[in-house]
């Protein structure tokens, strides 16, 4: 009864979280949208192209081509994120996991997880990145950290579906209040800068391309 009304909560959340992200996109397109004046020197499908595909590669990217470990740290984390909401989506719909695919996803999820601390450690000890940081950027870390933990320790023991339910509910509820967010805007987000930037012709960089 208790994981039946847990279940529900999980799906009830899930949707408000998608509602809420969707309103949020929307209610950016409010703020209007600047004609373009100058004539276009470029290609938006090209700029968007570049944005989701060599755009997202560390050695275009300063920061992250200095960072190296911990850019892979959250490409990894991220992973092990995306594949604890697809493990939620087959547990509430109660669809049987081969016990190897379950053993393989339990690995990727350590992985993400370790990350995901290593990730908030780094941000608590650096004192540079502390002083940057706010009460949402660890608040965020620690509850997908907890989220993917309690999703492990499903893989382990069945009996323990409520907890991942709850942590599910805490996770979808915050979501769109606080960084975490950023999982929907991303894309959004991505797209409008391939666009103005191809628009522009300075996405693909001229100088690179052969």
């Amino acid at each position: 009864m208790v994981v039946s009304i847990l279940r529900s909560g999980a799906m009830i959340s899930s949707a408000f979280a998608l509602i809420a992200l969707i309103s949020l996109v929307v209610r950016t397109f409010s703020f209007g949208r600047k004609p373009y004046r100058a004539k276009a020197k470029g290609n938006p499908v090209r700029g968007v192209v570049y944005a989701f595909g060599q755009g997202m590669m560390p050695w275009e990217k300063e920061s992250a081509g200095k960072h190296l470990p911990t850019f892979l740290a959250g490409i990894l984390y991220h992973i092990a994120i995306f594949s604890a909401v697809l493990y939620l989506t087959l547990v509430i719909f109660e669809v049987n996991i081969p016990s190897t695919v379950t053993m393989i996803l339990r690995i990727v999820l350590l992985v993400g997880l370790s990350c995901g601390l290593a990730l908030l450690f780094k941000r608590f000890l650096l004192l540079h990145m502390r002083g940057i940081s706010c009460i949402d950027d660890f608040l965020a870390n620690a509850i997908v950290n907890l989220f993917l933990a309690a999703a492990i320790l499903l893989t382990l023991a069945i009996e323990l579906k409520s907890l991942f339910f709850i942590m599910a509910i805490i996770l979808f509820i915050y979501v769109p209040m606080g960084k975490i967010r950023h999982c929907f805007f991303f894309f959004y987000t991505r797209i409008l800068f391939g666009i103005f930037f191809g628009r522009r012709g300075v996405l693909p960089h001229p100088s690179r391309e052969i």
